[in-house]
């Protein structure tokens, strides 16, 4: 077998081991592959002498990172964050690299290693930090978005430092000419490349999916994709930038989702391998013997990011809790750090290799260390934050204002399509309730259609309380999350040990852990499934209904012990995987909108594949529409529709077009 092949082999295998560890102990992916680098390389065992195959392998990765990146790169969405984006988000970039050389300097290293080190500690593992916060459930909460808006801008900031390293690496008395001619050369590729890429993308991606063939899709994408990149190399920039630019031309095109998960697969796989040739440069000896570099480096990403980021969100009006937690999410070293390493240390060494290593190895070690941070922030915000507590008391507050009239009331612990779909019940059936959520644009958009929902997170125990549940008659989890439901469940029986409660899940593996817990009863979507199939399935067979009826509640009366214990196949979660969904959606008309004092049969909804389910007026119950209604100012309109058609039917209603 050839060596190279068995290097590949070796190097997928403890890829694979590792990973499968990361997501045991649920760390990310990104960890696993550094650490495979680090054991296989030439400065740890040694299984792997030389890179140089893998790296070629690698430099795809960030060409279909940088591809990813351009996609996401959406005028709109900037535009709604510029002031966290290009002002928060300038201000910690320009910041933390400004501390980073001036520390720099002081260690009598050269300014241009200096620009290179603080533009790279500058950055944030966006990979790392959306996923955390999604987990976690805070996007969309004002640290969430002032993270997510400051990864933004470190984003955009990689660019230019793309077209700045290589022109670093000139002699002092060429560089102001290098600098020079690299900006002429990005403004002569961004028009001509934005400008006649802009009238060419469209027709052209329209042009292949007529032909109805991914395959040919697939080799279109990667044609424009590595035909852009070898475009602007060919001028004397960087691959990765012109990846970038072929994913802002495709990002203005309606293909933009459908080639983002085509390309998922190829960027995870290739990425993966760039950061194990990462690992594989991070050479022990040299750590060990500069130990204090890699503790300074560490010190600088962590405590010292954190307080930054933290103040300069203060500075931008956060509340001291909210800047904390933005501190915590964005205290450690990113992926384009070693993206901005790595192409310094082809442009003629502008970092010293010691200080490169100790670099490399500090934002590993912040990396690892940003999952037990977060999942311990809470209890450092209370102690930094005095005015935490006055937030959550006034939160508390709140929702034991709104849930005060209400009395033998049932407690919906989520707000999503089963929470809502039980909402609507209950009140068919006259039966009052109190709904939590931690979604807080959905909260909004609910609330605002006279929905009786707050925003709380049901696993705190004064949550809980204030919503009543000393009152309550009983109490529905109706998310599929086993932890989460078992807290509410001991939180709920420590104050009121008689309350029923019933819990969603997805499967059947959770029901006895969920049962020993307290749960009265426990749904599992799969055994609904199976019961609806099975009941369809007998009645097209001609099985009389009353038999069928009876076959169904003699499964349920048996607690669901014929449907345990099935056999899993490769194909078990695929179905309906990327299905369009309808969802609600509140329009709030305000004395600007084109729609304020027209006939709402005026507005073509209906060939947007739109509903106006129900408006809402002040001092009104829902009114039920019709074309004769004439909209007014304050009026919110509750839309049914999917996501795309929802967002043009509400640029049709404020902006008239």
């Amino acid at each position: 077998m050839p060596v190279h092949l068995s290097s590949l082999l070796l190097l997928l295998a403890a890829a694979v081991f590792s990973v499968v560890l990361c997501r045991r102990f649920k760390l990310p992916a990104m960890l696993g592959y550094l650490f495979v680098g680090l054991l296989i390389g030439p400065h740890a065992l040694g299984l792997i002498a030389s890179s140089t195959e893998a790296t070629h392998l690698a430099e795809y990765g960030v060409v279909f990172l940088m591809f990813t990146l351009g996609l996401e790169f959406n005028l709109a969405k900037l535009n709604a964050m510029r002031r966290i984006v290009f002002g928060l988000g300038f201000f910690q970039v320009a910041v933390t690299a400004s501390l980073v050389l001036g520390v720099t300097l002081l260690m009598q290293l050269d300014w241009k290693a200096g620009l290179t080190l603080g533009g790279a500690m500058a950055m944030s593992s966006t990979a790392m930090v959306s996923k955390m916060l999604a987990d976690r459930n805070e996007l969309n909460t004002p640290h969430g978005r002032n993270a997510i808006g400051i990864l933004l801008f470190q984003d955009l900031a990689v660019v230019p430092q793309l077209i700045m390293l290589p022109a670093l690496s000139q002699p002092g008395e060429q560089l102001l000419t290098a600098l020079l001619i690299a900006a002429a050369k990005i403004i002569v590729v961004l028009v001509l490349l934005l400008y006649l890429g802009q009238k060419l993308m469209r027709p052209w991606f329209n042009l292949v999916a007529k032909q109805h063939s991914s395959e040919l899709f697939m080799l279109n994408l990667f044609l424009v994709t590595l035909g852009i990149a070898w475009l602007t190399e060919q001028t004397g920039l960087s691959l990765a930038l012109g990846a970038f630019l072929a994913g802002m031309l495709i990002a203005e095109t309606e293909y933009r989702y459908q080639v983002e998960d085509d390309i998922r697969p190829f960027r995870d796989l290739l990425l993966g391998l760039f950061f194990v040739t990462v690992g594989m440069t991070l050479n022990f000896a040299q750590v060990f013997a500069n130990w204090y570099l890699v503790l300074l480096v560490v010190i600088l990403l962590g405590p010292i990011k954190i307080a930054l980021i933290a103040g300069l969100s203060k500075l931008f009006g956060s509340p001291a809790g909210t800047a904390w937690r933005t501190g915590f999410a964005l205290g450690q070293g990113g992926e384009f750090a070693f993206v901005l390493l790595a192409l310094a240390a082809t442009s003629g060494g502008l970092v010293p290799d010691p200080v490169q290593q100790a670099v490399i190895a500090g934002i590993v070690l912040s990396m690892l260390a940003t999952p037990f941070i977060l999942m311990h922030s809470d209890k450092l915000i209370l102690r930094l934050a005095s005015s935490e507590w006055m937030n959550m008391a006034a939160n508390l507050h709140q929702i034991a204002v709104r849930s005060m009239g209400t009395n033998g009331h049932v407690i919906v612990c989520g707000y999503g399509r089963s929470g809502q779909s039980l909402a609507r019940i209950l009140s068919q059936q006259d039966i009052p309730f109190f709904a939590l959520d931690l979604d807080p644009e959905m909260v909004r958009e609910a609330a605002a259609a006279g929905e009786s929902v707050v925003y709380g997170d049901a696993a705190k125990r004064e949550v809980l309380m204030a919503a009543g549940l000393l009152r309550a008659r009983a109490l529905v989890v109706t998310y599929a999350d086993t932890h989460s439901a078992l807290k509410i469940l001991e939180v709920a029986h420590q104050a009121r040990p008689e309350l029923p409660i019933i819990v969603r899940t997805s499967d059947d593996s959770d029901i006895d852990k969920l049962k020993e817990a307290g749960a009265a009863e426990v749904v599992a979507e799969i055994m609904e499934g199976s019961l609806m199939l099975a009941s369809h399935t007998l009645m097209m067979l001609g099985t009389p209904l009353n038999r069928v009826l009876k076959t169904i509640r003699d499964v349920r009366e048996a607690r669901y012990e014929m449907f345990r214990g099935f056999f899993r196949g490769l194909n078990e979660h695929l179905d309906d995987a990327d299905r369009p969904q309808q969802r609600l959606h509140t329009v709030h008309l305000t004395a600007g909108a084109a729609s304020v004092g027209h006939l709402l049969g005026e507005y073509d909804l209906i060939g947007l594949h739109v509903e106006v389910k129900s408006v809402r007026r002040r001092h009104m119950h829902a009114a039920q529409p019709d074309g004769t209604l004439q909209l007014a100012d304050g009026d919110v309109l509750v839309l049914l529709g999917e996501a795309d058609n929802l967002a043009a039917a509400e640029m049709l209603l404020l902006q008239g077009k």
